[in-house]
């Protein structure tokens, strides 16, 4: 997110995920991944093993699942416009994945971009999510948008912490009527990020986007209902 280019508490550990390595695993267990977002989910200033598709797929692997790395189409600073268009580009032609996720938003709330367009745009892009899981609905997750406001980027920068929250939230109440309208699982992480404000740990290196620990947050709420929904 580049354009969208306190006290320090013990740091959260990031998930441990240790490979299954049974290779008596029947091939239908397979689990397929498309990660779809922007810097969230390409995982802007962490490793790319630390990124939340990364770990989310390492922990179905050490829950017995055979889980293949995740295909991500995923850029820093990309609006659900960019998104759509990567989308085209990218080309993908597998419409059967196990696993879709979705998170976009924060560069339209950023840039000052129509809260109307983004209702617009976001349901196109929810409707494509599930055309890449071959129209099954259980297998779609979409994460809320998280609240850059805490960050210290946000207070170096001179950005009112309060208005950034209150148009984050104004965000995820358009994405979670349109994520419940379709009968899409949603997973709410936005309170999850403003535990940055107190936990220093939770932001990488660039003062701005989440560290691997923050990313590990996400991923002990999204593995659970994943795996509800794909055994």
């Amino acid at each position: 997110m580049a354009t969208l280019a306190a006290c320090t508490k013990a740091p959260v550990p990031i998930l441990a995920a240790v490979q299954n390595t049974n290779n008596n695993m029947p091939a239908t267990d397979t689990l397929t991944y498309l990660a779809l977002g922007d810097s969230y989910t390409f995982g802007e200033s962490v490793p790319v093993a630390q990124s939340f598709p990364y770990q989310l797929a390492a922990n179905l692997r050490a829950g017995n699942h055979f889980a293949t790395s995740p295909d991500i189409i995923a850029v820093t600073g990309w609006t659900t416009g960019n998104l759509k268009q990567g989308i085209i580009q990218r080309g993908i032609t597998k419409h059967d994945y196990s696993i879709v996720t979705l998170l976009i938003g924060v560069n339209n709330q950023f840039r000052g971009y129509s809260q109307d367009d983004y209702r617009k745009e976001f349901t196109e892009l929810l409707n494509i999510a599930i055309n890449y899981a071959g129209g099954n609905k259980k297998h779609v997750f979409v994460l809320s948008i998280p609240d850059w406001g805490v960050t210290p980027f946000a207070k170096n920068g001179g950005y009112d912490a309060l208005k950034v929250g209150a148009e984050i939230d104004q965000f995820n109440a358009i994405n979670k009527q349109e994520t419940e309208k379709l009968g899409v699982s949603y997973v709410d992480i936005t309170p999850a990020s403003r535990r940055a404000s107190y936990i220093s740990d939770l932001i990488a290196n660039d003062g701005l986007h989440p560290s691997g620990s923050m990313y590990s947050l996400w991923v002990s709420q999204l593995l659970p209902i994943v795996n509800a929904q794909v055994k």
